[in-house]
């Protein structure tokens, strides 16, 4: 079975960015992160872009893609390796064809067998299950089971993403079902120990599950 691993998602608003880029930095170094998604929601458009403007080269020089939430036209512009488009953001087709074929197009099926098919066909390269617990990021309007994880890995060749108050503590089931990334937000940045110490230990739960 592929490894599972660590896809990270930032908080939703960065108010220091100069301090948030020094803790991404020390976050990265502390283990394996195979992502980054810059999620600003309701932020103006010139702040997202000043923000991947500042941690995209952090990302890249330690090989984590950094992919833009929702909006592919401001993933072009930032540079960014890719584009997560929940399902009111267009599809990966049009992605596809702003962003070229070395992008990488994720898109959120929340606990729909039917969207995550969709997707695939229409060319994503992964898809993202969820919510699987209460989470504090986000009103929860779908409850995704750790079964369709293991329904799509036995499917599908596709890559899925596990998402929604996923923790070092509640995460073994999900990995252990075939998820093959874990998305967090709280579970790293609000670590009583500070980000890295979140990676530490998602990275830890992971390899034990």
């Amino acid at each position: 079975m592929p490894e599972c691993r660590l896809y990270l998602i930032t908080p939703p608003a960065l108010p220091d960015l100069t301090g948030f880029a020094d803790s991404l930095a020390r976050a990265l170094d502390a283990g394996d992160v195979a992502a980054l998604q810059l999620r600003l929601k309701d932020q103006p458009d010139d702040a997202v872009l000043r923000a991947a403007a500042a941690l995209r080269p952090i990302a890249q020089a330690r090989d984590v893609a950094l992919l833009m939430n929702d909006r592919m036209d401001l993933a072009k512009q930032a540079g960014c390796d890719g584009v997560h488009l929940g399902q009111g953001d267009g599809d990966p087709v049009a992605a596809r064809k702003l962003l070229g074929a070395e992008a990488t197009i994720g898109v959120t099926c929340h606990a729909s067998r039917h969207l995550a098919m969709e997707a695939g066909e229409a060319g994503a390269d992964y898809v993202a299950f969820g919510a699987f617990f209460p989470t504090g990021t986000k009103q929860v309007q779908h409850q995704a089971e750790p079964e369709i994880l293991e329904w799509w890995a036995e499917m599908f060749e596709l890559p899925c993403v596990a998402i929604g108050g996923i923790t070092a503590a509640n995460c073994a089931p999900l990995v252990r079902a075939g998820a093959d990334f874990l998305a967090v937000v709280g579970a790293v940045w609000s670590h009583p120990e500070g980000p890295a110490a979140g990676v530490r230990a998602m990275n830890a739960a992971i390899a034990a599950a």
